[in-house]
């Protein structure tokens, strides 16, 4: 046996080529993020040597269906081709592409090339009459019994040379085409994606400390408490409730306030300090309530249309459970103590971290699995994950499929202010969304850098940003100062940027006591309660609530990628346009980056372009969405005014 012969002749039978398959995350390594109910456009490089014609089907499935659905990909320009499927509910799927040489359809091409063109097309004729004789031998492409000619194959009719120029011909070779044995098919990989709900591509999160809710000073706040905040908070149009952890809190090494060395008998400590004597990960404090009191909050969530986020922080306080229980999860010291955490020169007394990679490590992964599903049990869809990049990247790529496998409609935020590859690779690990370094970008070209490549190719296929202005670990340097007009500009940055963005509590009332020299809260409510009156003079509710309410109406703002800057005369002023996925719908935006009074500036829309494919044109006027004012654009731009003491941002749907 010729083994070289053979390598030679099995080359020779893979002739036609996919590649440049659009959209995939390393090669199809990692899951395409996409949202349930929504067109998914697949595109690809198809390719053979000579002239004959190719035929493509785009077939995908649910990861857990055994049959594939097939779509016909149609070819568009350069040897590209494409095709669209709509995934019906959140959920893992898979797709490929299959390719083909059409031998019908090089037979007609050339047939009426020839017949055209005055040739005599008799062989022509006959080779038409001989392919379309074989289909009544030819298997089915699906099975291997072959298919009766009266229900697949293409008739074969009296006065066949007559019919050449016939409908009925037509429609034949198009279905031969597409039922004929291939006989030289290929198929590519299958190429993982994933479909959320849209709340996974659009909310807006509040974020806020249960214990703090209280009228009262001095008084621990209860779930009740939280239940009569709900109203207010849904009246600013947030769509998500995040609670800091609600689980009791250890009181060795406990931290007091100011994140001091010592408590005193009255501070409540930390609670990311989890795990003291009442329970664990699976307990609430019992100064909160019960758990029937937080199964009643977040039914009440629900009735005010919002849904609740939990923060799960993967630690322990020295008073948790498992260590008692399950020592073994835990790392020992040369002296036999348990090593607590720590961030040189940073240390955390008051924390210890378990070991992922034990010898008992498949129980711990197990433990932290049933955590996450004992909250679903309790409602809860919506999960933050603190500081993931400090544990192993294989553990939650684990977890996440774990959960999600449960129940798809799962969303993980991805709470990691680190190096930005790690960043990335979490959220192709399946975080649902992720912190970003936009707490801390505030001039022009740093944003535009910025965005520019977190919604660029292929970053915006897996990675989807949530721009928190604050939390209660940053108080950045811009937000010191106290001015309304840049807690203004900061939230509506982050509105309108991003599909996904967050407030910590305190934002609306523009708390801005710092620690001297610090990016940290003085008197943080990490460390004690806090009573706050959330209707204090000078707050900016209502501009929180009316930029909700814009993003609400308009699909544009529900996501992040298809983004483009526009631009302006102003080197203290951002501008953009956003487009919705259906086209329908564009908003354009200008944001002052700085206090410099009332000033007019020069909007250029420049070469871009907007509405469906092939009525797509140049923006022709512009409507004011606070105002109703309408501005015709000239000459490819506007002339508009901001006074940024007043509002810092302008909002305009565009008329194309």
């Amino acid at each position: 046996m010729n083994l070289a012969f053979l390598a030679v002749a099995d080359l020779a039978a893979h002739r036609i080529y996919v590649e440049d398959v659009y959209p995939t995350v390393d090669g199809g390594r990692f899951a395409v993020k996409r949202v349930a109910g929504e067109p998914v456009d697949v595109w690809a490089d198809i390719f053979r040597d000579g002239h004959a014609q190719l035929a493509a089907d785009l077939v995908w499935k649910a990861e857990s269906a055994s049959r594939w659905q097939r779509m016909p990909m149609r070819l568009d320009a350069n040897d590209r081709w494409t095709a669209t499927f709509v995934p019906p509910a959140p959920g893992r799927y898979q797709y490929a592409i299959e390719a083909w040489t059409d031998v019908f359809g090089t037979w007609r091409r050339d047939f009426e090339t020839k017949q055209k063109a005055g040739l005599d097309v008799s062989s022509e004729l006959q080779e038409g009459r001989e392919l379309f004789a074989s289909l009544r031998h030819t298997p089915s492409p699906l099975s291997n019994s072959p298919r009766s000619n009266d229900r697949w194959a293409p008739p074969i009719v009296p006065g066949f040379e007559a019919a050449c120029d016939d409908t009925l011909l037509s429609n034949a070779t198009r279905l031969a085409a597409r039922n004929a044995f291939k006989n030289d098919l290929i198929r590519s990989p299958a190429y993982p994606l994933y479909a959320d709900r849209p709340l996974a591509r659009a909310s807006a999160w509040y974020e806020m400390v249960p214990r703090s809710q209280s009228r009262q000073p001095g008084r621990h706040g209860t779930f009740d408490d939280c239940i009569a905040r709900l109203p207010d908070i849904a009246s600013l149009g947030f769509d998500v409730v995040y609670l800091t952890p609600i689980h009791p809190i250890g009181r060795k090494n406990r931290k007091g306030r100011n994140n001091a060395l010592r408590a005193k008998p009255e501070d409540p400590g930390s609670p990311y300090a989890i795990g003291a004597s009442e329970g664990g990960h699976e307990a609430v404090h019992p100064e909160l309530g019960t758990l029937d009191d937080f199964r009643r909050f977040v039914s009440a969530c629900i009735a005010h249309g919002m849904e609740v986020a939990l923060d799960f922080a993967v630690q322990c306080s020295p008073d948790h459970p498992w260590l008692s229980e399950h020592p073994e999860w835990f790392r020992k010291r040369s002296d036999g103590s348990i090593q607590y955490a720590e961030n040189p020169p940073k240390k955390y007394e008051d924390i210890v971290n378990p070991d992922f990679y034990g010898g008992h490590s498949s129980e711990l992964w197990t433990a932290l699995r049933d955590v996450l599903l004992f909250w679903i049990d309790q409602g809860v869809r919506i999960f933050r994950v603190d500081n993931p990049h400090t544990k192993p990247l294989p553990f939650w790529e684990w977890l996440i499929r774990e959960v999600q496998t449960v129940d798809p409609g799962v969303i993980f935020l991805s709470e990691a202010f680190t190096r930005p590859k790690v960043m990335k690779a979490l959220a192709k690990l399946g975080f649902s969304q992720s912190y970003t370094y936009f707490t801390w970008r505030t001039g022009k070209e740093e944003l535009q850098a910025y965005l520019s490549e977190i919604t660029r190719y292929p970053e915006r296929e897996y990675f989807r940003p949530n721009f928190f202005t604050n939390t209660p670990d940053i108080l950045p340097f811009h937000l010191q100062s106290g001015e309304p007009w840049v807690f203004k500009a900061r939230v509506a940055l982050a509105a309108t940027l991003s599909g996904n963005y967050g407030i910590y509590n305190g934002f609306e009332l523009l708390e801005h006591a710092a620690i001297p020299g610090k990016e940290e809260y003085l008197d943080s409510e990490k460390y004690e309660l806090k009573v706050r009156d959330w209707n204090k003079p000078g707050n900016i509710k209502g501009y929180i609530g009316h930029l909700n309410r814009l993003r609400r109406s308009h699909r544009a703002l529900q996501q992040t990628a298809n983004l483009r800057f526009a631009q302006v005369d102003n080197p203290h002023l951002i501008s953009f346009v956003k487009e919705s996925a259906s086209d329908d719908d564009t908003i354009a935006v200008a944001i002052a980056l700085g206090n410099f009074g009332s000033v007019e500036f020069w909007f250029h829309f420049g070469d871009i372009e907007i509405g469906p494919p092939g009525r797509r044109g140049r923006v022709r006027e512009i409507e004011n969405l606070v105002t109703g004012a309408r501005h015709s654009v000239q000459w490819g731009g506007v002339r508009l005014r901001i006074t940024p003491d007043e509002d810092p941002a302008l909002l305009f749907r565009c008329l194309a």
